[in-house]
């Protein structure tokens, strides 16, 4: 039995390091993703660029501008001198964000009145928007918590001179720590790089199982296999072992560019992630083997794997928050594997988790592995019959 596989093996390897469209689905994505999601997509604000518009121009409104630049957030790069200027610079994608402070601005802050500052933001981008406005309402509340304090002080000192000596003055207050767990920089790079080795499995190894066994159909070799002694189990080991192997080698492969490229911490274990890994693979290659059954070209083939892993993509977790997502959508998530194995990477790689964290996300893909894997077989098996 073992050596019939070993042979279908040799023959599988073969064809597919011959087959220039194999090769392509074997080198080619994953160095795209890595590239596009290693480098190419950063969703870190580091230095917005600002417009400054100061109609008020004393000590005090400068002393805010100080505030933004010294920051390291913001990048100061015009002056406005109009409302029609400030607009054409955020129209024109010049500046991020437009701040404008008010005439009277050191006037009602010296009278203890509220002074109003108005930042104009370009949402275009939502998720750069926010950050920006985060960041400048940081900057701004800061600034304030250092006016109230020195003026606090100056109530004190001149107590003190009234009195003819110290005046304890106790001020309720509440002081608020964040600290940033998992992910300290908040940087997208350590997000997105793990996830790509959930992409790349369910892509390669559902394409190129399916490509596979079409292949044999379309060009009529699965007739001449049939008549030989090998069994139809023996025919399916022998045809999904080498991209199972080539899954692996896939997770090894961008684990090391993780660690040595883009300096992400692994804090899990890394046997722990190949084996979910394996039942993971169980997933894809039944669900690559159904699409063998269905299809009769190998264009059809690669046209039902792309249908698969779009939407699969897009549900998993990996650009968008499921619990974002619309109810009904989020209870067809849980028919996703790649959804659980998105999960067990990012805990791995980012929190260190292990099995008695993670086990109901093994425990749905093996049951989810088991199902397809077996239906996928049994049609299979059907087709040949």
């Amino acid at each position: 039995m073992w050596h019939r596989i070993r042979e279908i093996i040799k023959k599988e390897v073969y064809q597919t390091l011959r087959e220039p469209r194999m090769r392509m689905l074997l080198f080619v994505p994953p160095m795209i993703q890595l590239i596009v999601f290693g480098f190419a997509v950063n969703l870190d604000v580091e230095r917005s660029p600002i417009a400054w518009m100061d109609l008020d121009r004393t000590p005090i409104s400068r002393e805010l501008l100080q505030e933004f630049t010294a920051s390291g957030r913001f990048q100061l790069v015009a002056f406005p001198s109009s409302q029609e200027e400030m607009q054409g610079l955020l129209d024109r994608g010049k500046a991020q964000a437009t701040i404008q402070i008010l005439p009277g601005f050191s006037r009602n802050l010296q009278a203890g009145k509220t002074a109003p500052v108005q930042i104009l933001i370009d949402g275009t981008n939502s998720n750069t928007a926010s950050i920006v406005a985060d960041y400048a309402a940081k900057m701004t509340s800061r600034f304030s918590s250092r006016l109230i304090a020195e003026r606090q002080k100056q109530l004190m000192v001149g107590q003190s001179m009234q009195v003819g000596g110290p005046v304890g003055m106790s001020l309720p207050a509440i002081q608020s720590q964040a600290r940033v767990w998992f992910n300290e920089d908040l940087r997208s790079r350590n997000y997105y790089v793990p996830g790509v080795i959930v992409n790349i499995i369910a892509l390669v190894t559902v394409s190129l199982t399916a490509l596979s066994i079409v292949r044999e159909k379309e060009i009529g070799t699965m007739e001449q296999l049939l008549v030989t002694p090998i069994r139809p189990v023996e025919l399916l080991l022998g045809k999904m072992l080498p991209f199972a192997v080539v899954g692996v080698f896939e997770v090894l492969f961008i684990v090391l560019a993780a660690l040595l490229v883009f300096q992400i911490p692994l804090r899990g274990n890394l046997l722990v992630l190949l084996v979910c890994a394996a039942f993971f693979l169980m997933t894809t290659l039944g669900v690559g083997l159904f699409i063998s059954t269905v299809s009769h070209t190998q264009q059809q083939a690669m046209m039902a794997s792309f249908l698969f892993f779009t939407p699969a993509f897009m549900l998993s977790g990996f650009a968008f928050p499921i619990r974002n997502m619309p109810p009904i959508i989020q209870v067809l998530t849980y028919l996703n594997p790649i959804r659980y194995f998105m999960e067990i990477v990012r805990g791995i790689f980012l929190k260190g988790t292990g099995i008695p964290s993670l086990w109901p996300q093994i425990l749905a893909l093996i049951l989810l592995g088991t199902g397809i894997l077996a239906l996928s077989s049994f049609r299979f098996h059907k087709r040949l019959d």
